[in-house]
């Protein structure tokens, strides 16, 4: 539960306040319909404040899953408009689920001077610090354990 809240943290204030007026809307719009239309009178309360209640719910849950993946991407320097963008608007929430299988890894600071840098940096490109062990010869990036390069050859040592 730690984890979710700390996730639900980074969704921009805007996205909320935007869920609670879609809520807000959506339950009028509802309420609105529901004293109009004779079938949905006849329905049980239970039945009412249900579809009520649970309809804009799921509005809200869509709002702001987009203010995440916005946030989310943003965060882990991918393009945050171009994912923004397909989540709203790919039906079936199919760019949302993009997302989440596509995403990049978090960004991790240089431990020299804290510049954030993305995954598979061998170096840092501020200060030039070595994030990973690196082939002698051609300066690719090599896994420890390793007895020779996979690009060139080179016995590490």
């Amino acid at each position: 539960m730690k984890r979710l809240s700390e996730e639900l943290r980074i969704v921009p204030r805007i996205a909320w306040f935007i869920a609670a007026l879609a809520y807000l809307a959506l339950l009028s719009i509802l309420v609105h319909a529901s004293k109009n239309d004779p079938s949905i009178r006849e329905w049980p309360l239970w039945g009412k404040l249900l579809f009520g209640g649970l309809m804009p719910l799921l509005l809200v849950c869509y709002v702001v899953l987009i203010g995440y993946v916005n946030a989310d991407a943003r965060r882990r320097g991918m393009r945050y408009v171009m994912w923004t963008l397909l989540a709203m608007f790919t039906p079936n929430a199919l760019g949302i689920i993009l997302y989440f299988v596509l995403r990049d890894p978090l960004m991790r600071p240089c431990p020299h001077c804290a510049t954030l840098l993305k995954h598979g940096f061998a170096f840092c490109p501020h200060c030039g610090t070595a994030l990973t062990q690196a082939c002698p010869r051609c300066q690719k990036m090599v896994e420890a354990g390793w007895s020779h390069c996979v690009a060139c050859g080179a016995k590490l040592a």
